[in-house]
């Protein structure tokens, strides 16, 4: 019996993975989808606070198109950060993938 979360073979009969430990009876989902990003919020807030002229906090959460942009115009003449600021303090800024920010400050 091959286990489903690691593909260990396990042929001595029991339920559980030597190699990972898991109960080999109960199936688990593997194409569950993200809904929260690898990305930090407050490292995204912080990089808007000291670099957001240069849009770095959106080449981190991989949205270079519009990072470029705001290299070349200033940050939007101020307003962009602005609102950036603001987006990411409500946690409502998202990632190049649509997702939210991880507010999780433990668990990249």
């Amino acid at each position: 019996m091959f286990c489903h979360n690691c593909g260990a073979q396990n042929d001595d009969g029991s339920n559980f993975c030597k190699t990972c430990g898991i109960n080999m009876l109960i199936q688990t989902n593997k194409t569950e989808a993200r809904t929260i990003s690898e990305k930090n919020w407050l490292v995204a807030l912080l990089l808007c606070v000291v670099l957001g002229a240069l849009g770095i906090h959106r080449f981190y959460v991989g949205k270079t198109g519009t990072g470029i942009l705001m290299i070349l115009t200033g940050g939007g003449f101020g307003i962009w950060i602005l609102v950036d600021l603001i987006l990411i303090a409500t946690n409502s800024f998202t990632d190049a993938d649509g997702l939210h920010l991880n507010r999780n400050m433990y668990n990249y």
